[in-house]
């Protein structure tokens, strides 16, 4: 593994939420970063700034990472303006307005595969290329994003954002393996509850004040709490872990 100075990560999804805090938590380690976005550079350019304000090499990419030719382009633009990517964080996913199983379409759930799946397969491939002592590379660290409701179900929510992420699951058990002999770790971070713009997204901003007495812990997360999971998953103290996962959900 090459020193912290030259290592280079992008976090897909970074412009708000979990992924703006890994950004700011691995620029803060001194590692170059790539703040990945699909549509709000406003806030994008905000990031950018506050993390360039610290010294640390950083670019903004718009990209929608679910299409072949975007993930192209900005694994390119990477090569081009930080370097050789030593570190992927897989967080950009959509969550749709709450539904049942009754009433889904398969635009819905062909929408959501495609943002939640078909994205990381598509980074994991192209980070592999530039990570893969195969292919000249000093290895590296992956890590994805599910939830722990890959293993609860949203029953009555979001099955198929449930589903979703039981893909990338599986996704991180099979590539850890696959790819654990040429110098590449693939683990995996299940957020909980945690307080990001999400939940209004899916129609219920209050959510987690309605189901936090459920929670052990009694509260939502925060993002930085997820952040600090996937740093320690990309540092050298996780060495020995690959097709890990760590639950960020309050006991849940």
């Amino acid at each position: 593994m090459k020193e912290i100075m030259d290592r280079v990560a992008l976090i897909t999804g970074s412009s708000r939420g979990i992924g703006k805090a890994t950004a700011l938590k691995l620029a803060g380690q001194g590692y170059a970063v790539c703040i990945n976005y699909k549509s709000n550079h406003e806030a994008a350019a905000a990031l950018l700034a506050k993390i360039q304000q610290q010294g640390v090499r950083a670019i903004a990419v718009q990209a929608d990472v679910s299409k072949e030719a975007e993930v192209t382009r900005l694994f390119k633009e990477i090569d081009e303006k930080l370097g050789r990517l030593t570190a992927l964080v897989n967080n950009a996913g959509i969550l749709l307005k709450q539904t049942t199983v009754e009433n889904i379409t398969a635009e819905r759930v062909n929408r959501l595969l495609t943002n939640n799946v078909t994205s990381c397969f598509l980074c994991c491939r192209e980070a592999i290329k530039r990570m893969s002592t195969s292919h000249g590379g000093a290895g590296g660290c992956i890590v994805n994003l599910s939830s722990v409701a890959a293993r609860l179900g949203s029953a009555g929510e979001y099955v198929d954002y449930a589903a979703s992420k039981g893909a990338i699951d599986t996704l991180t058990i099979g590539l850890a393996k696959e790819v654990a002999a040429q110098g590449i770790r693939v683990n995996c971070v299940r957020p909980g509850f945690i307080h990001t713009d999400m939940h209004a997204d899916g129609g219920e901003p209050d959510r987690i004040e309605r189901l936090k007495s459920g929670i052990p812990l009694q509260r939502g997360g925060t993002p930085e709490e997820v952040a600090n999971a996937i740093a320690w998953l990309l540092s050298d103290e996780s060495s020995y872990s690959t097709g890990a996962f760590i639950d960020v959900a309050g006991g849940r």
